[in-house]
């Protein structure tokens, strides 16, 4: 007799918990998820910032239907001449409404753009610290978890990259350990793992300053953020400031995957030389992910989806309002909901799936709920995600 699908996944992945999930998705479209049995389940995650244009969007798929038309994976990266590629990365630049932001290395995902840049910075600078902010997280291949701000979180994968300090996330006081040993800081703009984390103008902009007093590259880490998911296009363009390196993924793919970073010509020219072929991919750009990601793109501008972010955002914290929620914190559609411990926010999740709602924690704040749905869900829609959440707390913190 064949194993069901239940039972080839016990047997056969990988497992990245001792309690996955383990729901039998069949088919995703807009924001609802549906399993072999048909029930649904509004996604109010995206597939963790994923999802931005909902799934299965049909620009997105067309546009991968007519790449699957013309070509797949031709060569490595970076030696022919494919027009995803090169109009995805036009694209790009222009969104970034930059002066300085003027070319594209495209990755297989956001941990690999993390590693990109870190390479970069230490070869244009000469310089081998890098500076990052405690319980941030940044990926986990060895290189991007060595910036991880959560010791429990790494110290199982000693020894990782030597030089490596942090400071806290929107302190000022702080940026005083950025000195001319610093290669680079990458930072977020809004810290996502932590749960949601929010530092003001003054603060990045005494950022930018203290980086160009000290030579020292200010990596910002989009991987989150990116594609309109806090109200504008990129989360930087509120602050005042600009990145000398962006890192993008997750909601650029519109469901493919693919990331990137993004610097001055100036900067990535030095991957180029000392030694030639300084950093490569097989996969990076793979076209037909280039053809989501730019399918992606102008769908957010085509559509407008920016313009009501920050407003569905003050829906969801108008409408949360609850004994047991202790704070809402976020901006647009990045939102936490703090509760009073792991156990309850676990019981919440457990009986919103079971209600038809899939929601999150955060790998460094586990006593809050993540809301971080697409961008093209409708205020009914938050008004129905809310009230099956406010109903699974109101069961949970009543027993």
């Amino acid at each position: 007799m064949a194993l069901t699908h239940r039972q080839l996944f016990l047997n056969y992945l990988a497992k990245t918990s001792d309690a996955p999930l383990a729901l039998e998705i069949e088919k995703a479209e807009h924001i609802y998820l549906y399993d072999q049995n048909g029930k649904s389940y509004m996604d109010l995650i995206s597939g963790i910032a994923v999802s931005n244009v909902g799934h299965r969007h049909p620009y997105v798929v067309e546009a991968i239907k007519n790449q699957l038309d013309s070509y797949m994976h031709l060569m490595v990266y970076g030696e022919y001449i494919q027009s995803p590629q090169v109009k995805l990365a036009e694209a790009l630049i222009k969104s970034t409404n930059s002066k300085s932001l003027n070319q594209v290395y495209f990755t297989n995902s956001g941990t690999e753009a993390v590693e990109g840049a870190m390479k970069l910075a230490k070869r244009y600078t000469g310089r081998t610290e890098i500076i990052s902010c405690y319980q941030a997280y940044h990926g986990a291949s060895q290189g991007a978890l060595s910036l991880a701000g959560d010791e429990n979180f790494k110290n199982s994968f000693r020894p990782l990259l030597p030089g490596i300090r942090h400071i806290r996330h929107g302190e000022i006081d702080d940026l005083a350990y950025i000195t001319k040993k610093t290669a680079a800081i990458v930072i977020e703009i809004v810290g996502g793992e932590s749960g949601v984390r929010l530092a003001d103008k003054t603060y990045f902009q005494a950022l930018r300053k203290r980086c160009d007093e000290m030579g020292c590259l200010l990596i910002i880490d989009e991987i989150q953020t990116g594609f309109g998911r806090t109200g504008t296009f990129w989360a930087f363009q509120s602050t005042g400031i600009e990145p000398d390196i962006l890192l993008s993924a997750k909601g650029m793919g519109g469901g493919m995957p693919i990331g990137a970073f993004i610097a001055p010509e100036i900067l990535m020219s030095s991957l180029t030389q000392n030694p030639v072929l300084g950093h490569i991919t097989t996969f990076g750009g793979h076209p037909v992910s280039c053809a989501a990601s730019l399918a992606t793109l102008e769908s957010i501008f085509r559509e407008n989806l920016l313009d009501k972010v920050k407003q569905k955002g003050q829906l969801f914290k108008s409408l949360l309002k609850h004994p047991s929620i202790k704070e809402i914190r976020g901006i647009g559609l990045m939102l936490a909901v703090e509760l009073d411990s792991f156990q309850t926010v676990k019981a919440v999740i457990d009986q919103c799936i079971e209600d038809g709602l899939i929601t999150d924690w955060f790998l460094f704040c586990d006593y809050s709920i993540r809301i971080a749905p697409p961008l093209v869900i409708t205020e009914e829609e938050i008004k129905k995600a809310c009230n099956i959440l406010l109903q699974a707390i109101e069961l949970v913190c009543s027993k």
